[in-house]
């Protein structure tokens, strides 16, 4: 048996996260098991949605938080490591010249991708071998900056599309009526040449409607009890989600929205019900990270 660990970073609009991973290498068996996950409330996305920019505060803040990322991936002895961010540092006027910074003071190289890639990421190294390659599956990812919509049918990208609507832009009222007449449109348009759509939420706020409702993992949570708790949920007020409900300061706000994009989603294709398995852009870059690690270690046997 053969232990390796390996981390991933993912720098979002609401949070920025680290994840280590275990991979057991047994035999012709591989078991990839979380060992931790530490997640940064660093709100990038209320800035850059509101001024396009990153503040110098926010900056040192995001470049403290890779400091000790930094130093807790060299106790943890990684074998290696990668940094994604999405939508609020795609979008900063100055993103690009903070990863150089990061870079610089951390160590870390930063890869900023785009919402095609991040779905592609999540789905085809996350949930792949768990699926149906015959059905027709719209994986909605919904962040701080953006939702992530990609169909993949026979196992395939076929449709991707990235909407600036994301949580924290609706808290700012920053998404255009435009947008999402849009987004119902290219909805409504798929689900009209694809039948039989199984929907897959990703993304920390879905996780907790999960949570909340019970299920046992694997099970499908319809319209209506995603329904149920956006109803419970939203009235009680910010304080009360995090006094009685228990929610974090940085989710008891942003998951009222995020319900409300699932429920008009699932409402605008016709989709009864959503699958939420506990995975996201991190367990996919490790699964990806994995995999280069294999490659690397085969082409250098053959030579």
């Amino acid at each position: 048996m053969k232990l390796l660990k390996f981390a991933a970073i993912d720098i979002g609009s609401n949070a920025v996260r680290l994840l280590f991973t275990n991979v057991i290498e047994n035999k012709n068996k591989t078991v990839f098991k979380k060992s931790s996950l530490i997640r940064m409330p660093v709100r990038l996305g209320e800035e850059v949605f509101s001024n396009n920019v990153i503040s110098n505060k926010m900056q040192e803040k995001l470049i403290q938080t890779m400091k000790a990322f930094s130093y807790l991936m060299k106790v943890e002895d990684v074998v290696s490591c990668r940094a994604c961010a999405t939508s609020a540092m795609r979008e900063a006027s100055n993103g690009a010249e903070l990863v150089e910074k990061i870079k610089k003071e951390t160590g870390i190289g930063i890869q900023i991708i785009d919402g095609k890639e991040e779905a592609d990421i999540i789905f085809s190294n996350s949930i792949s071998n768990k699926i149906a390659v015959s059905n027709n599956y719209l994986f909605v990812d919904v962040g701080g900056g953006s939702t992530e919509i990609t169909l993949f049918s026979g196992g395939k990208v076929e449709q991707s599309h990235s909407f600036n609507i994301g949580t924290i832009r609706l808290m700012k009222k920053k998404v255009k009526k435009s947008e999402k007449d849009y987004m119902k449109k290219w909805l409504k348009d798929l689900s009209g040449k694809y039948n039989d759509l199984v929907i897959i939420g990703s993304g920390g706020n879905i996780n907790r409607y999960f949570k909340i409702s019970r299920k046992k993992e694997g099970k499908p949570l319809s319209y209506y009890h995603l329904l149920e708790m956006y109803d419970m949920i939203s009235s009680f007020s910010y304080n009360d989600r995090i006094k009685v409900l228990g929610f974090n300061p940085d989710r008891a706000d942003v998951i009222i929205p995020a319900g409300e994009v699932f429920l008009n989603i699932m409402k605008w294709t016709n989709v009864k019900q959503i699958y939420v398995p506990k995975i996201g852009l991190s367990d996919g870059i490790v699964k990806q990270l994995y995999k280069e690690y294999v490659n690397e270690k085969n082409n250098g046997t053959n030579n």
